[in-house]
C-alpha cells in the first residue's frame, strides 16, 4: 500500500465518507476548498491505479468504491508515523502531545479509563 499524496488523501476522504459513487458525488462530499472537477476525477484515477478504488461501467459514467477501508489506511500509516517520527513507541507520541499541551490532563484520565477497559 503507498502512502497517498495531501490531494490523494482528500479525496479518499471524500470517497470514503460516500462509500460508493462518482466524481461529482465525491465532489460535493469534500470538505472546503473542493478540487476543480477535472482535478478530482484525475486523482480518482491515480487512486484507481494504485489500487485504492474499483470502478465499473455503469450506463456512460463510472462508478467507484474503495478497495481499502478508512481503518486499515489509519493502521498502516499511524504504524509507520509512530516508527518513523516516534521511535516506534506510542508513550513517546503521547509524551509530545502533552509536551504540546495538546493533551489535558482529564483527556489523558480518559485515555488510561479506554486502555484499562480494553474499549478502542
Amino acid at each position: 500500500m503507498q502512502k497517498l499524496t495531501f490531494q490523494e488523501e482528500e479525496a479518499m476522504q471524500a470517497v470514503w465518507k460516500t462509500g460508493e459513487g462518482n466524481v461529482k458525488l465525491f465532489l460535493e462530499n469534500m470538505d472546503e476548498p473542493k478540487l476543480p472537477y477535472t482535478t478530482l476525477a484525475s486523482t480518482i484515477k491515480n487512486l484507481e491505479k494504485k489500487g485504492y478504488l474499483q470502478s465499473r461501467l455503469m450506463g456512460n459514467t463510472y462508478v467507484y468504491k474503495p478497495s481499502v477501508s478508512h481503518d486499515d489506511y489509519k493502521k498502516k500509516f499511524m504504524n509507520g508515523f509512530v516508527k518513523d517520527y516516534f521511535e516506534n513507541s506510542y508513550k513517546e507520541l503521547v509524551n509530545f502531545f502533552i509536551t504540546q499541551k495538546k493533551l489535558s490532563p482529564k483527556e489523558l484520565k480518559e485515555i488510561i479509563e479506554m486502555i484499562e477497559k480494553g474499549n478502542k
